[in-house]
């Protein structure tokens, strides 16, 4: 069984920086893409950034060149540098690995953290 468990959220001014984290554990063979997505109240949830197993970055306009995604394979673990914050970037955060396992059998499918709150408030 795999875990995915998120940590790094809170409370922080406009123009503060968070860093987020999201480390899977269990029985994984491997991990593929690592994503963050975030859903603020009444929307939809949307993709922030993600970085595939060959560190390719992609990331939502909003975000681009304020936020970095990063991975630490050793760790099977994502990051999520937030800096400049704006008070739009205000949601709860995901983090979502495709990973590989195998039981009885091979299984490749998307894992989902629990869900961490960022609110950008003064």
């Amino acid at each position: 069984q795999v875990q995915l468990v998120e940590s790094g959220g809170g409370l922080v001014q406009p123009g503060g920086s968070l860093r987020l984290s999201c480390a899977a554990s269990g029985s994984i063979s491997s991990i593929s893409t690592m994503g963050w997505y975030r859903q603020a109240p009444g929307q939809q949830r949307e993709l922030v950034a993600r970085i595939t197993s060959g560190d390719y970055t992609n990331y939502a306009d909003s975000v681009k060149g304020r936020f970095t995604i990063s991975r630490d394979n050793a760790k099977n673990t994502v990051y999520l540098q937030m800096n400049s914050l704006k008070p739009e970037d205000t949601a709860v955060y995901y983090c979502n690995q495709a990973i590989a396992t195998y039981g009885i059998t091979w299984s490749y499918r998307d894992y989902w953290g629990q869900g961490t709150q960022v609110t950008v408030s003064s």
